[in-house]
């Protein structure tokens, strides 16, 4: 399929879906269709989403209770679905590329235009569609009739108007009662922090990102300081050195050990002589004989010193 820039424009090739395909895309762009991310598409921020989300989505319970849509029973007609769909220009694939510069967590990523329209279910896909016309005109409709009840407040009869001045007024009221307690729960903090080991907060969960109700539970709680996470280079590093040394010590240990024994059983301990310095069987047992007779001359000297 070709680019928008070689064809026919991208509302007109919508116009031309039957009515089934434009049903089936309005529950793939309403909230229970595909997660969608942001990204930049020719300086523009658009909504992406990866195509297995949309074969996920297809397969769900909730569009297969749905009519007017093309049926879906398993996940090669999921994909042929998506194929049919591409040529509308619902949704158009665009590739993400690597950016020179790495992108911050949470900021768009840069996208552009594939020069193959294809599916593919790994690959990413830009929406080119804000759901049903309807919703807009409602919302449109909805902002307009906001605007003239507001222009028209003198109008509106005493008891309508007292109402509302009321409902302003408590409205008013819990948000200054919200502020004082932020207030007043920090100025407690500091106190805790000057004259107590450690520092208490009041409704410590109060700016979290919990519900209404456990946003006040527990009502106080200790300033628990937050746990520096070593990183993994680091503690394997330390780890090595720690069985380099281990190892070591063990080594020198097993030394000196053999030397205490050495000493103390009075025998030297060294190397094997090489084959060739060592004695044959026979020079062995003429020392053998030498060394007994040497003994038994100097027996015979000191019996005759002694006599």
């Amino acid at each position: 399929m070709a680019t928008p820039a070689n064809a026919t424009s991208v509302v007109d090739a919508q116009k031309r879906a039957p009515q089934e395909f434009k049903n089936a895309v309005d529950f793939l762009r309403a909230k229970a269709g595909p997660k969608v991310r942001l990204g930049i598409l020719n300086g523009k921020r658009v909504e992406y989403f990866k195509g297995k989300t949309a074969i996920r989505t297809l397969l769900s319970p909730h569009y297969q209770k749905l009519k007017k849509v093309p049926p879906v029973k398993d996940e090669d007609e999921a994909k042929a679905l998506m194929v049919k769909l591409l040529p509308f220009a619902f949704f158009l694939r665009t590739d993400r590329p690597v950016p020179e510069t790495p992108i911050p967590s949470g900021q768009p990523k840069p996208l552009r235009l594939s020069p193959q329209q294809s599916f593919d279910p790994l690959a990413y896909y830009t929406w080119f569609y804000d759901g049903s016309p309807l919703y807009t005109y409602l919302g449109g409709l909805a902002m307009v009739l906001i605007m003239l009840a507001g222009v028209m407040f003198p109008l509106w009869p005493v008891k309508l108007r007292i109402g509302v001045w009321y409902l302003s007024v408590g409205v008013l009221g819990l948000i200054g009662a919200f502020l004082g307690l932020a207030v007043v729960r920090l100025v407690f903090w500091c106190v805790t922090v000057l004259t107590m080991k450690r520092a208490i907060w009041i409704f410590p969960n109060l700016f979290e990102d919990v519900g209404f109700v456990d946003s006040f539970i527990p009502g106080w709680d200790y300033d628990e300081p937050k746990k520096k996470k070593k990183s993994g280079t680091h503690a394997k590093g330390h780890t090595h050195t720690k069985k380099h040394k281990s190892g070591s010590g063990s080594a020198s240990g097993k030394a000196k050990h053999g030397q205490g024994q050495g000493h103390g059983g009075g025998v030297e301990v060294s190397s094997p002589a090489p084959s060739s310095a060592l004695p044959t069987t026979a020079e062995g047992e003429a020392r053998a004989e030498g060394g007994s007779e040497g003994v038994r001359k100097r027996v015979t000297v000191e019996d005759a010193d002694e006599e």
